[in-house]
């Protein structure tokens, strides 16, 4: 003996089974996109470290505040620039990085010229004292690449 099934419901079947399926797929690859990075896939190095504010006379241009990428630096951000050897090493726009010496996340945001080779540039809004005492010196800098 053997039981007909309908059409419609092979059909509601299908679509249920396929709608699971998808939805089993999204909460998988959500969960592959929150996990938090394995120590193995940060890169740590060592960089060059100076400072800068955004005042007049310091940068190029009539906007000192004014960053490569077009961000408004404002005093209290925690932005960095690079030199351009490090973007594709993963330093890019809106990377985060963690410095040696500095609490918390810092963002890249800004770009230096061309010339400057393995070397970060702190923002320090507009206190120069800070920054002439922050100097120029060598730190490790801690990233993921590619985010």
């Amino acid at each position: 003996m053997s039981l007909a099934i309908r059409p419609q419901r092979r059909v509601n079947a299908c679509a249920f089974t396929l709608g699971l399926l998808a939805v089993t797929w999204l909460v998988a690859r959500c969960e592959a996109d929150t996990a938090t990075p394995a120590a193995a896939d940060t890169v740590t190095m060592t960089v060059t470290a100076t400072a800068y504010n955004s005042l007049h006379g310091q940068g190029a241009g009539a906007d000192h505040a004014l960053a490569a990428w077009g961000d408004r630096l404002t005093p209290g951000m925690k932005a960095i620039a690079v030199s351009r050897d490090l973007i594709p090493l993963g330093l890019d726009y809106n990377a985060e990085v963690q410095i040696e010496g500095l609490p918390g996340t810092w963002q890249v945001k800004d770009k230096m010229h061309w010339r400057w080779k393995k070397k970060i540039d702190i923002y320090m809004g507009e206190d120069v004292q800070a920054a002439r005492k922050w100097g120029r010196r060598k730190v490790k800098i801690t990233f993921v690449p590619g985010e």
